[in-house]
């Protein structure tokens, strides 16, 4: 007999033991979804800016390699948190190289078909199932784009009888959000609870507390994190979780484990979490803004003259990256840094 789909195990779950939270929803879901496919490019659900275009990668590893001699060129460890397919480490390596920067690699990945893929890419990477087993014998260089988003949220409701989280219950033909029945004031951050009636506060506490985990760990080691992400800058109310199948919005709550879960990263929560690890916070950046800033548009200009035939495919991808109505300003970038370690270039 073949094994029961997610949302049969699921479903009856929430009939035996009353409704789930949106969190456990999101991260068995994810779970699933992430360790069953490769879910980039166009024969995937979404593509992540390292698959745009190689320029993304390169210029993170010569942000890095520019913060590593302005370091004094310490022995360093170059991780990076989902690292797809192995294409943003693969080019940001191979810029760090001219500048005499050959770091150890290190990868956070829970998927065995992404795994695998990141081994053709980068052969000597050390895989690593969570960030506690990373190396603690030197600095952290740490790169995670698009990893935050896919962390488990908390959803809170605010009601007339007040904040409530919001569960995921099973209607017997599909799964549904309802407000659970105990208060949850003490979960809403202080200035967001006086929100309207029907606002809903989103929270990540996995997002908060990996943040909080690499913090500490580069407060003692020294190095740095770079997230890049959607997301908001300061924390607000809204609603932001998303499902994406086929390159195309789709239902959430359908189909657990068959699309991706994401929602908006709150980089002031994150900014908050480093500050208070004794670390330096810098940006949140927009990702246009900061990309120019490390000269995308003269190392699109240079790859131009390499490859004139590409000029087109170039041009559109510098654009996407970059341009507003793209991905330039949803997407954010926010480094957090040793005490000890100077300014990342482009903030």
């Amino acid at each position: 007999m073949p094994p029961a789909s997610l949302q049969s195990r699921l479903a009856r779950r929430i009939l035996a033991d009353g409704p789930i939270s949106i969190e456990t929803f999101m991260d068995q879901a994810n779970a699933h979804y992430y360790a069953s496919r490769d879910p980039l490019g166009r024969g995937g659900d979404f593509v992540t800016a390292p698959e745009v275009s190689q320029m993304f990668g390169e210029l993170i590893g010569a942000c890095l390699a520019d913060l590593w001699i302005r370091s004094a060129r310490p022995a360093v460890h170059y991780v990076e948190l989902g690292p797809g397919r192995g294409t943003l480490a693969c080019d940001a390596l191979r810029a760090m190289r001219p500048a005499g920067m050959q770091p150890p690699v290190h990868f956070v990945e829970t998927s065995p078909v992404l795994a695998a893929m990141q081994q053709q890419r980068v052969a000597l990477a050390q895989r690593h199932d969570t960030i506690t087993t990373l190396p603690a014998d030197g600095p952290l260089l740490i790169v995670a784009n698009e990893f935050l988003d896919a962390l488990p949220v908390r959803q809170f409701l605010r009601t007339d009888a007040g904040w409530r989280e919001r569960m995921i219950a099973w209607s017997g033909s599909g799964f549904v959000p309802v407000p659970g029945s105990i208060p949850a004031d003490d979960a809403i951050p202080p200035a967001l609870r006086e929100a309207p009636l029907g606002a809903i506060v989103e929270t990540s506490p996995a997002a908060l507390a990996l943040v909080a985990g690499l913090a500490q760990r580069l407060a003692v080691q020294g190095g740095a994190a770079i997230f890049i992400d959607y997301g908001h800058a300061a924390s607000a109310a809204g609603e932001t979780l998303q499902a994406v199948s086929g390159h195309a919005f789709a239902e959430p709550f359908a189909d657990p484990g068959g699309r991706d879960l994401t929602a908006h990263v709150d980089f002031g929560a994150v900014a908050d979490v480093a500050r208070r690890a004794g670390l330096q916070v810098f940006g949140p950046a927009e990702q246009g803004a900061w990309l120019e800033s490390l000269g995308i548009g003269a190392r699109a200009e240079a790859l131009t003259r390499a490859a004139p035939g590409r000029a087109a495919e170039i041009a559109a991808a510098h654009a996407r990256l970059t341009r507003p109505e793209q991905m330039g300003v949803l997407f954010k970038v926010l480094a957090i840094v040793s005490p000890a370690w100077p300014q990342p270039a482009g903030f």
